[in-house]
């Protein structure tokens, strides 16, 4: 029998991502930790209290550090789904987080999009409501899910992921976001934190 016979039967090790994909992790986890410093620095400087937000500011501060956390947890995976070898999680874990991050802001950011279409159509509130800077916030959050897209791919790619691992990721998407936009508020009203809306 040739030596060959057996080669295919051996895992091969993943190959390393490109210097493209590898700038486009940097460059996600860049963004987490740049806009974890906006929230950072909302709570150093007491930003919420004062004005029209100041009875939601307990409830505005701990939504300030869950997101911080948040943004933590994104930057780590975008790092390490661009290492040659991460040590820390089974590719299938790791690959699970890459496409619920991808699923969570495409949504997040999809919905974004509705929102503004709504308020430009008029069906909910105006179109003088948006602003440069509303575009701008939705635009940030359409490339980074855009981002993170491309790293979930190729991480699939490198290490051969079956499509259970996409499907669990994006169906834990929209129960983070549940989680994050809907129970937390609701379980912060419900201790007192933030008046209840």
């Amino acid at each position: 029998m040739a030596p060959t016979a057996f080669a295919t039967d051996r895992p091969q090790a993943p190959a390393r991502p490109g210097i493209g994909i590898t700038a486009t992790g940097r460059l996600m986890a860049l963004c987490c930790i740049g806009f974890a410093v906006v929230n950072i620095v909302f709570e150093l400087t007491d930003h919420f209290a004062d004005g029209p937000y100041a009875e939601y500011s307990t409830g505005i501060a701990v939504m300030n550090w869950l997101v911080v956390g948040l943004k933590a947890v994104g930057a780590a995976v975008a790092l390490l789904s661009v290492a040659s070898r991460p040590r820390f999680l089974p590719p299938v874990f790791l690959g699970v987080l890459l496409w619920g991050a991808f699923a969570m802001l495409a949504v997040y950011a999809l919905g974004s999009v509705v929102q503004a279409i709504g308020m430009a159509s008029g069906l909910a509130g105006s179109a003088d409501q948006i602003d440069l800077a509303g575009v701008a916030y939705v635009l940030f959050f359409l490339l980074v899910a855009a981002g993170y897209g491309v790293l979930a791919i190729s991480y699939s790619r490198r290490f051969r992921l079956r499509k259970g691992v996409v499907v669990l990721g994006a169906l834990g998407a929209p129960v983070a976001l549940g989680v994050i936009l809907l129970a937390v508020p609701m379980l912060l009203a419900a201790l007192g934190v933030m008046p209840a809306s």
